[in-house]
């Protein structure tokens, strides 16, 4: 049958799998017996060939990777639910892990976030997530690929150095603003967050599988160091839930889902979370059980899923509520309601008596109608309830089928190498050095005689100097007077005659 034994009351409880994809939620407080109840139904809907997500934030949720142990209290149960096909078995499990030490990386572009889930992520305020918007406006109409954290930071200093074009026709692009997600970035980088964008980004399929025996396969994110950045987390998952609405075709009621997804501390989702973001995820679970995909939150109180998404939960685990506040005691009430009564007991007063273990159990029915719900005894799991040494990680590891697709990280051209080199191409390039001019020649400047000696003596006699006239003006000027005299002429001719000649 397609069904998953959950445990037994005054009778057994069965989820079956053709109303497994109407959503369902697993409460309680701490150590009462959530996560034991969440490995018994992820091992169930693996035996029955449907694969599934989990998250898992404390380590203990890894032993799904490897057989269990009947211990005295396996056995105890074992006995006292008269289990007779009880044994220990391992589950495939494929581990992933964002920051890529425990698991395959798992990555996603910038593009594939959106700028509404990314806005989120970086915690900016709605000024801010206006100038992201634009950004991705840009980026579309110029052809440019965001897949990394480098490729949004080169982005938003084109729109700081294009701010006046980018705000007359899209809004005010303030530089407070652009300077503002800047910071967001390098917070987002401090916490390890840019090794989530980038290539090659998670493929949806690939947590759609089986193994050779027709099992479906266990998808485990190691989530402890995750789940310290209660926004990446979050985002991180409904952008994955996201991703399998938009991209899964309807389907209508199949007889198994086509995935499971197991979102775990799911108050972390809606803290804080903007009117739209919750409408967002409103519509996602709504619609998203056409697409044979069931979706089981888990969280310590019922009232941290809102209303709205609450009532789409037909299969409720409901392990123990301790009220010691005011706020305990409502919860306990808000929960006792959301149940199909039992005449055989009092909801309200049985949730703060359950034992570790055991949980107010109702599921749908044929025809959806819903079980009454009953006061049930869970089953154990068959794989290890708790955590796994480093080495049988590392064996489950080698042994699976996506390492060589997700290990590697790959970096091709986007918007950051394009930006560069339109940058680049803008830049015009330096002017050569100007070249030195062609020496001039110079006309040889006659050197004047060295001072002293004879030959200074002759030019100052003939030429005189500033203060006295020389030889050749005196005679000019006596020749000057003495025209008629014979002697004066010789003496003249003699004179200019050799000067001439020279």
């Amino acid at each position: 049958m397609n069904d998953i034994l959950l445990g037994k009351g005054e009778r057994e409880v069965h989820l079956l799998g053709k109303y497994a994809n109407r959503h369902g939620l697993v409460a309680g407080a701490t150590g009462t017996g959530k996560s034991v109840s969440l490995m018994v139904m992820a091992e169930g809907f693996a035996r029955l060939g449907v694969p599934v997500f989990l998250a898992d934030v404390k380590g203990d949720l890894a032993g799904l990777c490897q057989p269990g142990t009947a211990g005295d209290r396996i056995k105890a149960r074992i006995e006292k639910l008269g289990l007779t096909d009880w044994s220990p078995a391992a589950n495939p499990v494929v581990f992933w892990d964002l920051y890529g030490t425990k698991g395959h990386p798992v990555r996603a572009t910038v593009s594939e976030m959106g700028p509404t889930l990314l806005a989120r992520v970086l915690e900016l305020n709605e000024t801010q997530e206006g100038v992201l918007q634009v950004g991705f406006k840009v980026a579309d109409e110029n052809g440019l690929l965001l897949l990394d954290l480098d490729d949004l930071r080169a982005l938003l200093t084109f729109l700081s150095e294009n701010a006046k074009q980018v705000s007359a026709q899209y809004g005010l692009v303030s530089p407070q603003s652009i300077a503002a997600i800047q910071r967001a970035i390098l917070r987002l980088e401090a916490d390890g967050g840019e090794k989530f964008f980038g290539e090659p980004a998670l493929d949806l399929a690939d947590f759609m599988r089986q193994d050779m025996s027709g099992r479906g396969i266990v998808n485990v994110l190691c989530a402890e160091q995750l789940i310290l950045k209660p926004r990446l987390y979050a985002t991180f998952l409904l952008w994955m839930l996201s991703e399998l609405f938009e991209n899964l075709p309807e389907v209508g009621d199949l007889p198994l889902p086509k995935l499971v997804f197991f979102f775990d501390e799911a108050h972390l989702l809606f803290d804080d979370a903007p009117s739209a973001l919750t409408q967002r995820v409103e519509q996602v679970v709504r619609l998203i059980r056409s697409k044979g995909v069931g979706v089981y939150f888990i969280s310590q109180l019922p009232d941290d899923v809102p209303d709205a998404i609450l009532g789409q939960l037909g299969n409720r685990v409901q392990h123990a509520l301790r009220a010691f506040t005011p706020r305990d005691h409502k919860a306990v009430r808000t929960a006792a309601e959301t149940f199909p009564p039992n005449p055989s007991f009092k909801v309200v007063d049985a949730i703060t008596q359950l034992g570790v273990g055991e949980a107010l159990v109702t599921t749908l029915q044929d025809g959806g109608v819903p079980l009454p719900v009953e006061r049930t005894f869970m089953v154990p799991p068959r794989c290890r309830i708790g955590a796994i040494t480093d080495e049988e990680r590392a064996t489950v590891r080698a042994r699976s089928p996506v390492g060589g697709k997700y290990d590697t990280a790959v970096n091709r051209e986007s918007a950051y190498e394009l930006l560069n080199k339109r940058a680049d191409a803008a830049t015009p390039p330096p002017a050569p050095a100007p070249a030195s001019p062609p020496a001039q020649r110079q006309s040889p400047t006659p050197q004047a005689p060295a001072e002293g000696g004879v030959s200074s003596t002759v030019k100052d006699w003939l030429f005189g100097t500033k203060r006295r006239q020389g030889a050749i003006e005196a005679m000019a000027k006596s020749t000057m007077r003495t025209m008629g005299n014979q002697l004066g002429r010789q003496i003249l001719r003699g004179v200019l005659g050799g000067l001439s000649r020279r």
